[in-house]
């Protein structure tokens, strides 16, 4: 099953997914090589351009985001975009002892003709939660975390 724009439903999911497990490898040369070399991002206000800006964003952003884990849902799709929702948590401190954080957010994607994301928008807030509320805790499979209209 080519994940390959024009998008099926299967098929937007399928790459909603995919960029979800992608993500929570937590590895910017890995994920940049989802994007075109001159991808295009907007992440709440910082803008980038280009694999590098990619990789040198998410080594800042994992160096800062302690423990991430992230769950993406599929919002919408139409011929060769895909909106999704997203929810991740994390620590600000290496040994998991600072604040946990729950990111609520949005993003739309373009996606070029061979499949890779040339544009990616995102919106996102931080809301600090307690050890407690978490969701995504060590050995819970995120898609069984049940999250309702609440947070939706």
């Amino acid at each position: 099953m080519s994940l390959r724009p024009p998008f099926t439903f299967q098929t937007a999911l399928k790459r909603v997914k995919a960029a979800q497990n992608l993500w929570n490898t937590r590895d910017p040369a890995k994920v940049a090589l989802a994007y075109t070399p001159d991808t295009v991002w907007r992440n709440r206000t910082t803008f980038l351009q280009g694999r590098d800006q990619v990789k040198q964003f998410l080594t800042a952003k994992w160096a800062k985001e302690h423990h991430y884990i992230l769950r993406k849902e599929m919002f919408s799709f139409a011929d060769n975009k895909i909106a999704v929702q997203f929810f991740y948590e994390w620590n600000e401190l290496p040994d998991a002892t600072g604040q946990w954080y729950r990111t609520y957010g949005l993003e739309d994607w373009t996606f070029d003709e061979s499949g890779l994301m040339r544009k990616r928008m995102m919106s996102g807030n931080d809301l600090a939660i307690s050890q407690e509320e978490r969701w995504f805790k060590e050995g819970i499979d995120i898609e069984s975390v049940e999250i309702n209209e609440k947070h939706l």
